[in-house]
């Protein structure tokens, strides 16, 4: 099997340059409110991954079909449409929290929020802080 190089890497690139990059004045301020809890939670600073993906921490994941790499622990992204954060242990064992969270939507690991007026912080914080710590026990092993 050829080996596919993953796009999402971490980055010499500027956190704060990238952010100042970003038009929208309340996206970017979301993302400094965010970025401050992420790495409350983590104990990591904010690294970019690629080139539009701020995230904190990493792991080194390996799927049954040999593909393996590193990816972040958590992180977040600022969209055009919505600010993405990336809840890297999925929602499955989230629905009481999300049930209290507020305004959203999600994806197979991404939860995309509007403003974050529309989220109730003490919840966000907990689902980061739990996903982050599946991450870090699911992946301490390998």
């Amino acid at each position: 099997m050829a080996r596919v190089k993953n796009k999402t890497t971490p980055t010499g690139l500027s956190v704060k340059a990238f952010l100042g990059s970003v038009d929208n004045a309340k996206r970017r301020e979301d993302c400094e409110a965010v970025i401050e809890i992420m790495r409350s939670i983590t104990g990591e600073p904010a690294k970019m991954w690629g080139t539009s993906i701020i995230g904190f921490g990493s792991h080194h994941y390996k799927y049954p079909s040999g593909r393996e790499g590193e990816m972040c622990a958590t992180g977040l992204s600022p969209r055009k449409q919505s600010l993405v954060l990336y809840i890297m242990a999925g929602f499955g064992d989230y629905n009481e929290l999300l049930a209290k969270l507020g305004k959203f939507k999600t994806g197979k690991s991404c939860l995309y929020v509007n403003k974050l007026e529309d989220i109730h912080l003490p919840m966000l914080k907990r689902l980061i802080r739990a996903s982050v710590q599946a991450v870090r026990k699911k992946y301490a092993s390998r």
